[in-house]
């Protein structure tokens, strides 16, 4: 059977994974555990989450995502409110390439991307969009 300090381990690596799950949203649909050297931008490309919806669905992070600390939990999305379908942004995108390229409408795309504006001029390199053809009903 279990020595005592093998037993002891896995109880605490038991009240860890509890302790982890009781983090997330209930309905979290998918999720994910920061590792070191990790960015918002990078989770959400990897993972196909859009960096709206990491911060959106964790608000815990901060405008920046520089308070992500190693081994914590995140939801990557929300049952029913879930975009897996995303685009990373390149040097040199904006709505016209984007909405073309993805074949999404561009309301669409404004509608699951709350944070860009109507011109798309606040987007960067790095950031990753929902391109789903179809509205993502966030929750607020």
């Amino acid at each position: 059977m279990f020595t005592r300090v093998q037993f002891a381990t896995l109880a605490a690596f038991a009240a860890t994974i509890s302790a982890v799950r009781a983090d997330l949203p209930a309905d979290c649909a998918r999720n994910y555990t920061v590792r070191l050297g990790d960015t918002c931008d990078k989770i959400s490309a990897a993972l196909n989450v859009s960096t709206y919806q990491l911060a959106h669905v964790n608000p815990q992070i901060d405008a920046g995502c520089d308070n992500l600390g190693e081994g914590e939990p995140l939801c990557l999305g929300i049952t029913g409110q879930d975009c897996a379908t995303t685009y990373v942004i390149q040097t040199g995108d904006n709505c016209d390439l984007l909405t073309a390229s993805q074949n999404v409408a561009r309301s669409t795309l404004l509608a699951n991307n709350p944070n860009v504006n109507s011109d798309c001029s606040d987007i960067y390199p790095g950031e990753v969009l929902c391109t789903a053809d179809t509205d993502i009903p966030y929750a607020s």
